[in-house]
């Protein structure tokens, strides 16, 4: 093939994908909103491989009940942005504390979900990276930081509230 014809080519292909890439580029909120029940599903696996936190013998949907609406608040706040670090209470974070505290869970366990979220979270974004609105990634990706944080602070305060209610 002649050079300038490969070069020709070679241009269209670019310009046609990189077209392509821009209609197709979404928010971190649509794809986790999109991918949630992908990312519970992820999550649920890797919390199995825990025997820590197999210990407790747990239906799928008592290990999984409060994720829905976790998920669904820390979507709701990559679209409605507040600043790194603002109290808000997450009605999800505090339930499960309660939740977690009346199933035995340790704060070492509490913990050990909370990071396991996160890794399911961002694997669920690696997954979709070819649609990720780049422009937006990172202060996504503080804002999920930063609320799965928030909401393990929160989860933790409940579950040691129950914990004193109950001395």
């Amino acid at each position: 093939m002649d050079p300038n014809n490969l070069i020709t080519l070679i241009r269209k292909r670019l310009d046609k994908n990189i077209g392509r890439s821009r209609f197709s580029a979404e928010r971190v909120a649509e794809i986790l909103e999109r991918e949630s029940l992908i990312t519970i599903s992820d999550w649920l696996v890797r919390v199995e491989r825990e025997s820590e936190l197999t210990a407790l013998h747990l239906t799928s949907e008592q290990r999984t009940g409060h994720l829905p609406k976790l998920i669904q608040e820390l979507v709701q706040r990559l679209r409605i942005p507040r600043p790194l670090g603002t109290k808000h209470v997450s009605v999800g974070a505090v339930a499960h504390g309660k939740v977690r505290h009346g199933q035995g869970y340790t704060i070492a366990m509490i913990v050990e979900e909370s990071r396991i979220l996160q890794v399911s979270i961002f694997d669920t974004l690696q997954k979709n990276l070819s649609k990720v609105d780049f422009s937006m990634l990172l202060a996504d990706v503080m804002t999920i930081a930063d609320e799965c944080d928030s909401q393990l602070k929160q989860t933790l305060t409940s579950f040691l509230a129950q914990v004193e209610a109950a001395v």
